[in-house]
């Protein structure tokens, strides 16, 4: 019995948010690849070598059999991804805005044979440890796991150099998605009786509704209610028949959902722009979804 929910294929993706980020870096000044991002301590430039080495990373592991870089004694997951994206990032600031854009275009389509040569439903290659650590994950997940990693940095590219775009449907719905299956994750802590559901609503054009379940001694992601259509901002999500009456509810703006997500904003601020109701343990803990390792 699975944890997670249906299969979110975003393979035909990978151009598409691939062409908006050339774009985007195609038409910034070069003061702009100077300009400080979210991530601490990375500027413009140091986000894009950073997407460099994810693709050259997955490329010489999934493609190629290539180990990389080894483990430090002691070193956690969180430290040692830290610590290499860190070495990468440093030699990359000798790399030209030029050539990182040209080895970008040169190496996705590279990258997407790599993707879709996956067996979605077969066991990923690297599991996605902020939605389990227990049970291997599903390719897809992985997969989607990589597409939402490159659409987030793009983002805080646009958001670093004020530039808005990215954040249609087709794109962006995915990311919400994947990162809603963090949700039995971040309810781990939380028994409770069997059949209990908790639910989260992400509104806005590519928003959606989630719900995770409390069945056979843990939390898994339910199975969906009928399709819905998007919830436009600031109107309230429409109801769909779900396994068990919520015993709590989320709702929060698209925006908010993913940046908190990816800590772009705090808890705290998150929940401020937040409405909650039912559990208050539940909802504390829906609050604090984390879709990246941290």
């Amino acid at each position: 019995m699975s944890i997670f929910g249906p299969v979110v294929d975003v393979r035909p993706l990978f151009p598409r948010e691939r062409q908006a980020m050339l774009g985007l870096l195609r038409g910034l000044e070069p003061a702009d690849w100077a300009k400080a991002t979210v991530c601490p301590g990375w500027d413009v430039h140091d986000v894009v070598a950073h997407v460099l080495n994810d693709y050259m990373r997955r490329l010489s592991g999934a493609r190629d059999g290539h180990s990389g870089a080894v483990f430090a004694d002691d070193e956690t997951l969180p430290a040692y991804l830290a610590r290499t994206n860190a070495e990468f990032v440093r030699a990359g600031r000798q790399l030209s805005p030029r050539l990182m854009i040209e080895l970008l275009e040169h190496l996705g389509p590279r990258l997407d044979a790599v993707w879709a040569a996956h067996d979605l439903e077969a066991p990923a290659g690297l599991n996605v440890s902020w939605a389990a650590t227990d049970v291997d994950s599903p390719g897809w997940l992985d997969v989607g796991r990589e597409y939402t990693e490159f659409w987030v940095h793009q983002q805080q590219v646009r958001d670093a150099v004020s530039r808005p775009g990215a954040t249609e449907p087709e794109l962006m719905a995915p990311v919400l998605g994947v990162f809603a299956q963090a949700l039995p994750f971040t309810l781990r802590a939380c028994d409770r009786p069997e059949g209990t559901v908790a639910v989260l609503e992400v509104h806005g054009p590519a928003g959606g509704r989630w719900s995770a379940q409390w069945r056979a001694g843990r939390w898994r992601m339910a199975a969906p209610g009928p399709d819905l259509p998007p919830v436009p901002a600031g109107e309230p999500a429409p109801q769909a028949a779900d396994p068990g009456e919520p015993a709590a509810r989320v709702s929060m703006d698209q925006d908010t959902f993913w940046r908190l997500a990816t800590r772009g904003i705090g808890v705290e601020q998150a929940r401020a722009r937040a409405e909650v109701s039912g559990d208050a343990e539940l909802t504390a803990a829906m609050t604090t979804l984390l879709a990246v390792i941290a």
